[in-house]
Parts: structure tokens; sequence; C-alpha cells
């Protein structure tokens, strides 16, 4: 299963944005993603590339959902996919 995980956009360069990810700053491309993202906004992230921007309305929710995943037992597969994505390479 693939999952991305939501981060805040700090700044965006180009194609290029660094996003944090609680606390974990990644650079993140944004070629593919829905809409154009500027600092402040959320956006869906899976391995580097920004898939969707998380509307507004959307963002409250998104992160509770991920913060209650990310308490769950460290040998949970999701949970894992989840922290291996945070954690993954390129992280500023």
């Amino acid at each position: 299963m693939c999952l991305g995980v939501p981060g805040k956009v700090i700044e965006v360069d180009g194609w290029t944005a660094v996003v944090d990810f609680w606390g974990v700053r990644k650079e993140v491309l944004l070629n593919i993603v829905d809409e154009p993202v500027k600092p402040g906004d959320y956006i869906l992230n899976h391995v580097g590339f920004a898939i969707r921007r998380i509307p507004p309305e959307s963002v409250e929710e998104t992160l509770a959902l991920y913060e209650t995943l990310l308490k769950d037992d460290v040998d949970d597969l999701m949970t894992s996919d989840v922290r291996g994505e945070i954690e993954g390479s390129g992280s500023r």
C-alpha cells in the first residue's frame, strides 16, 4: 500500500518546496501536485513528490488522523510506512 504524508510548506522555489513533517524538513518536488502551493499550505507527500494540496478546511482533520496513526505500535506496517516517509532521505 502507498501512503502519503501531510506536511506544511515552509518555502517554495520553482518546482521545489521545503516542507515540515512533524519537525523534519524535507525538499519535495511540486511538478505533479494538483494545484499551486505557497508557504503555509499543507500538501500530501509521497516519495518526495507533493501529490495534492490539502484543502484548508481538511488540514486539522487530516493532521489529527496522522497524529493518531503515529501514536500506534511501532510494529504496525502502516505506522512504519508513515515514519519511513517522514524520516526518509532528503531531510534538511
